[in-house]
């Protein structure tokens, strides 16, 4: 049971709304989901409506399940019986499983997951190219998977001459089409698709599915796409009993296709609309709140409303202005620190949140220098990276050409011709005869059974190696010479090849040039010098200290949270650092050259923001460092707009150049925390 007086007048209001459309514009900490469960509670108790006549979807099985768990404890099991709490695409496969024969399949389809997508189309890319490859088959099914989020069918596809991709899927998607539906399978985005179409062709199927769900409701309605937006319309029309949670505020997932529109049109597409704002907060303080909602109104396309909360203004938000990314990283580890023994806080009570995952190299270095516990959440340990752990392993073999399982990784990253075969025959000989890899890799001319293209790629390959051997030795031009390696291999052409994505190519291309960033930190910190000292360091940070656990496992841990803006939606922190606040990183470059358009990521630092409950630190740099080089950096834009009385400006002093006692006493800290990561 539970009690409608534990409510605050706006959350009450949306539980006992029971017939029409509804729009519950739920700021972030207002407690939608206590909202959302209270509803569906109050329908099953108050209104006695029956648990089959009630639908709720969701974007994930956790959040699905998590709201069912709390209905059950408000009102018991037994009276659950029937409800369907699950996913846009849970939903559809139960609609499927009854109805999909008449779309022309058999009862017992099979979902197609990525890997038998890609092989099948894979097969259809071999009739059009014989020399397709894995990466043609991703991106042509990125195109398709875009296609049908969009509800642009096979037959509806046009190709954009302009773009290669696009032409090859114009082929490509009828024929994957009729091979799936022949094969009787669907894949993941015909599950929604099909079902729009089923309602569409057989409207007495969607009158039955009307009438069972009187009322339904959608938590994080932000991010509906086109195809969910077209089934939720088709579900409701009639009754029109579709209550919608969501904050246009909190859209950060347009890259992912969500449509920020489907919020704000809401009362438009479903007229007799009641909207109701949900904007007091349950979690941050009031200065944190008012710094959030200036820089958030500055978005000129949504809806208004002020976040507000009942407690007190609390400490005002900070922006700390450092001199460097190194600088940064360090003022961030000993905030954390002094914060921790001033407020008597655990690890897990900080959050260092960024706009892209390359950032998080430098924090990782220097929580590992301080020996504080930290979790990556959304991505891999920087140096654990497939691309980073590429680029080092060209670093390896040039300190230890006989480093075979290094050797071996680079011998044809990227693309030089030396197939697996030609390894294959390479690895057996040097065992049979045996000598090192690297020794035969010199002598390829009298290996018979090679064909002279491959004998010539492994010929200049061991020259460049030899070559950037000796480069490497001049400390003071490691840097340089690093850049020049990874132009000369066009490492970042490889990426973008390999990429279906071209914003993951980015991401991969930004974190080769950390690498060069890690070797300039090094070669300001350390006195001593030389290429086998720097992969030494990095070696040492290349470590899964905290495994392979799941997102729940490490939030549970003692330790301090780093990740994504994107990652971070949906959780809180008492203190939180948002780092990285200048322009072309918040908001990103891309955004303003490329799209033009900055309202998502104004809509990024807004959700970062509010993720902080006692105090919100904003970081940025006066210089960052890009392939090595230092360059100028101006603070971002959201800085300004926030107001003056609720920000506490500080500056980090200029670093001097540390004696050698400090260096000293810096290398023993360093060394004492890998000590106790790995024992004695």
């Amino acid at each position: 049971m539970f009690d409608l007086n534990s409510l605050n007048p706006q959350q009450r209001q949306a539980v006992e709304h029971d017939l029409g459309p509804l729009l519950l514009l739920a700021g972030a900490g207002s407690g939608k989901t206590r909202v959302i469960t209270c509803r569906i509670a109050y329908l099953l108790q108050q209104r006695q409506i029956a648990a089959s006549q009630i639908l709720a979807m969701t974007f994930t099985n956790k959040a699905a399940r998590e709201m069912r768990e709390r209905v059950e404890q408000m009102v018991g099991r037994k009276a659950c019986k029937g409800m369907v709490i699950s996913t846009f695409h849970s939903l559809c496969v139960r609609i499927l499983k009854n109805h999909i024969e008449k779309l022309g399949f058999k009862k017992n389809f099979s979902i197609y997951a990525a890997g038998d997508q890609q092989r099948l189309v894979r097969d259809l890319l071999r009739e059009l190219i014989a020399d397709s490859t894995v990466k043609d088959a991703d991106r042509v099914l990125w195109q398709i998977s875009d296609a049908k989020n969009r509800l642009v069918t096979a037959a509806g596809f046009k190709a954009d001459i302009n773009n290669p991709d696009s032409c090859l899927t114009a082929e490509v998607y009828p024929r994957y089409q009729k091979a799936l539906k022949a094969y009787n399978a669907v894949d993941f985005d015909d599950l929604l698709m099909l079902v729009v179409q089923l309602f569409d062709e057989f409207p007495q199927v969607l009158a039955d599915y009307r009438q069972r769900f009187l009322y339904q409701m959608v938590d994080e309605y932000q991010d509906t796409n086109p195809v969910q937006y077209r089934l939720l319309r088709q579900l409701s029309c009639g009754h029109g009993n579709l209550c919608v949670v969501g904050d246009d505020d909190q859209s950060i997932y347009g890259f992912r296709g969500a449509d920020v529109s489907t919020i704000l049109n809401f009362e438009k597409d479903f007229p007799g609309t009641e909207v109701i704002k949900l904007e007091q907060n349950y979690r941050s303080s009031g200065n944190i709140l008012a710094a959030a909602n200036a820089v958030i109104c500055n978005n000129k396309k949504r809806r208004v409303k002020a976040l507000w909360t009942a407690d007190s203004d609390g400490e005002k938000v900070e922006y700390l202005l450092c001199e460097d990314d190194e600088d940064e990283a360090r003022q961030v580890m000993e905030r954390i620190q002094n914060e921790r023994f001033k407020r008597e806080l655990s690890y897990r009570d900080f959050a260092i949140l960024y706009r892209t995952n390359s950032q998080s190299r430098s924090f990782e270095e220097q929580l590992i220098y301080a020996d504080l516990p930290y979790v990556i959440i959304g991505g891999q340990q920087f140096f654990d990276r497939r691309e980073v752990k590429d680029l080092v392993a060209y670093l390896k073999v040039l300190i230890n050409p006989f480093d075979e399982v290094n050797l071996l990784r680079i011998l044809n990253y990227p693309k030089r011709g030396i197939g697996d075969t030609s390894a294959d025959k390479l690895i057996r000989l040097s065992a049979e005869s045996e000598k090192p890899l690297w020794e035969l890799l010199q002598q390829t001319a009298e290996i018979d059974d090679l064909s002279p293209k491959v004998v010539g790629a492994i010929a200049d390959f061991a020259d460049l190696l030899k070559r950037y051997r000796k480069r490497f030795n001049q400390p003071s031009l490691m840097v340089e010479t690093l850049r020049e390696l990874i132009k000369e291999l066009k490492l970042e052409e490889e990426l973008y090849r390999q990429e279906t994505d071209p914003q993951k190519a980015r991401r991969r291309v930004e974190n080769q040039a950390e690498v060069v960033n890690s070797m300039a930190a090094y070669l300001e910190r350390e006195s001593e010098h030389s290429l086998a000292g720097f992969v030494e360091r990095v070696s040492l940070f290349d470590d899964d200290r905290f495994g392979k656990n799941d997102k729940e496992k490490k939030l549970a841990q003692d330790a301090v949270t780093l990740m994504s803006l994107h990652s971070s939606k949906g959780l809180e922190y008492p203190v939180v650092f948002l780092v990285g606040m200048e322009e072309e990183t918040l908001p990103h470059k891309k955004s303003i050259y490329e799209t033009f358009d900055i309202d998502e990521e104004r809509r990024l630092c807004y959700v970062g923001m509010t993720r902080a409950r006692m105090q919100l630190v904003l970081v940025g740099a006066r210089k960052r460092r890009r392939y090595g080089n230092l360059t100028q950096r101006d603070p971002s834009r959201f800085l300004s707009e926030i107001p003056e009385e609720v920000l506490l400006r500080l500056s980090s002093e200029v670093p001097r150049e540390s004696s050698e006692a400090e260096k000293e006493q810096l290398a023993g800290s360093f060394f004492a925390g890998i000590s106790n990561l790995f024992g004695d």
